[in-house]
């Protein structure tokens, strides 16, 4: 896909680096988003300008990590071995300022542009190769440890990228944190049939026990009332992550109307989840375009 030196709001390359072919490692990252998330996409649309493609170089470092996992390793041969290959060629790039890879040199700019420490993304790269192993988690704590590579890594750096009225960046990790989390487990709770069929359950296994549900009643598809009443214990936990985030959306330096509008797109799957009769097997949690409008106009409103 090319693109002039006027498609993309740019700040300036990184020396080696032409304006162009920037702008070009860019647009590959927002079709990686596009292609794999409705909700970040749309949200990412009322991203201010000069922060919209650093998002998406985020987002398509991960998305490429996650999909090396998941969905296909290509010419290695494991995932593990392409996950491995991922951690080492994102580590090679910080070593030498370059990467073969334009989602990379992409994701580099970005770091160099809001002094991301590449650190960050550490836990992420752990939690990859776990959920090559991993797919129970005994306790919500242990839950939480995962969270926090595949998705707290995300809010942290996103609070280099929109920057922060606190005195410190660090200062707004918490509220962050929060929404990540929120984010995630919304997504959990929306595909516990999908994740079934990949061999994963998010659902803490402590708590399938105490709400009496086996993995025989997952498996079976088996819409009971302890597995509404272990997804309604799971929706207020994931409501108080999401109440605790709304505080920290006036922290924020930019960025807080599509904050705040993915705040609200991903809530949304929660009362989704209960229209839909709880049926986490068949029918997808989501959300129309019209409604997503409404919703956008709702965030407008709170962030004014």
């Amino acid at each position: 896909m090319a693109l002039n030196e006027h498609s993309v709001a740019l700040p300036v390359p990184l020396p080696g680096l032409g304006q162009i072919e920037l702008a070009n490692d860019y647009a590959i990252c927002q079709q990686i988003m596009q292609a794999a998330s409705k909700n970040y996409s749309f949200a990412s649309r009322v991203l201010p300008l000069d922060r919209a493609h650093h998002v998406t170089a985020l987002y398509a470092v991960m998305r490429v990590g996650d999909d090396r996992v998941d969905v296909d390793h290509g010419a290695f041969e494991s995932p593990l071995a392409a996950i491995e290959d991922w951690r080492d060629s994102y580590w090679r790039a910080f070593e030498t300022g370059d990467s073969p890879y334009p989602v990379l040199r992409a994701y580099l700019h970005t770091a160099d542009t809001f002094d991301i420490p590449p650190e960050l993304l550490t836990s992420y790269f752990r939690a990859m190769i776990e959920d090559l192993t991993i797919t129970r988690f005994p306790t919500f704590d242990d839950l939480l440890h995962y969270m926090d590579g595949s998705a707290i890594t995300v809010g942290r750096v996103m609070t280099h990228i929109l920057g922060t009225t606190t005195p410190r960046i660090s200062d707004a990790y918490p509220a962050a944190d929060a929404l990540s989390i929120a984010m995630q487990l919304s997504n959990f709770w929306r595909d516990i049939g999908e994740d079934w069929e990949r061999g994963r359950v998010y659902i803490p296994l402590e708590d399938l026990e105490h709400f009496g549900i086996s993995e025989d009643d997952i498996a079976a598809q088996r819409i009971t009332q302890p597995l509404i009443d272990v997804l309604e214990f799971e929706i207020a936990r994931t409501e108080r992550y999401y109440d605790q985030a709304r505080e920290g959306v006036p922290l924020l330096a930019s960025g807080r109307l599509a904050v705040q509008s993915a705040l609200d797109l991903y809530h949304a799957i929660l009362p989704a989840i209960r229209r839909n009769g709880y049926d986490v097997f068949t029918q997808r949690a989501g959300t129309s375009r019209m409604r997503k409008m409404a919703l956008l106009a709702r965030s407008w409103w709170a962030t004014r």
